[in-house]
């Protein structure tokens, strides 16, 4: 009996978990985002691990920023999580985890540490899981593991991920260290790079959109407030 679930098991465990309407313009990226994560969790060679975490938690933050009623945001993560059945907590402190450990490195020590070039002595769950990640010829690298790596980066020096030829440089050298393919690594960055540039041009739009309607609203309100005087009458 095949007891995997499927996508459309998923989509119904999140919609019953968070109830509430989500907003139009954010519904699109809620759901590749599921359906993303869904297909990596039945995927037999897929394993969890932190950087994919932070992939995760970045993703959802960078996309959902700005999202109204600011409060759902968070029934929406860990709506996202269970049902897939995971744990938004072990995602959001693994994410905040690795967080610490970027921003106190220097750039070129967590390329290194992340290449697999040297080792440090600063996370020894994250460096057993990187020499597995490497030695794993069935690694199921993906989009979200890429994002993660590019966090650590960002966080580590906000410079480098501005450089082309650094950053580039940089990923090639991670890529190679854990036996991935380079040009996947950075088309899937490129990726994210342009989706997230197009979602915040599409809030700007619905911000304007939204200002000129509640202009439009009080323009009206206004109107219809003002008394009208009666026409003279000299009959």
């Amino acid at each position: 009996m095949n007891n995997v679930r499927t996508v459309s098991d998923t989509k119904r465990t999140f919609y019953n978990l968070h109830t509430r309407p989500i907003n139009t313009i954010y519904r699109r990226v809620v759901e590749e985002l599921m359906v993303e994560m869904h297909l990596l969790s039945v995927n037999i060679d897929f394993s969890y691990n932190p950087i994919y975490a932070l992939g995760v938690v970045t993703t959802f933050d960078r996309f959902m920023e700005g999202y109204q009623p600011e409060r759902d945001r968070e029934s929406i993560f860990n709506a996202l999580c269970q049902a897939i059945e995971q744990d938004p907590q072990r995602y959001r402190q693994d994410a905040e985890r690795l967080r610490n450990v970027a921003k106190d490195l220097p750039i070129q020590d967590l390329i290194a540490w992340l290449s697999q070039t040297s080792n440090l002595d600063r996370d020894a769950d994250l460096q057993a899981q990187l020499q597995a990640i490497a030695n794993n010829s069935n690694f199921k690298y993906n989009r979200l593991f890429a994002i993660g790596v590019f966090s650590l980066l960002e966080l580590s020096d906000a410079e480098l991920v501005k450089d082309e030829k650094r950053l580039t440089e940089a990923l090639k050298a991670i890529a190679a260290g854990l036996h991935l393919s380079d040009d996947k690594f950075i088309k899937d960055l490129e990726l994210y790079r342009s989706n997230l540039d197009k979602m915040v041009q599409a809030l700007a739009v619905m911000a304007d959109m939204l200002s000129a309607d509640r202009k439009k609203r009080e323009q009206r309100k206004q109107q219809s407030t003002t008394q009208v005087a009666p026409p003279n009458s000299n009959e």
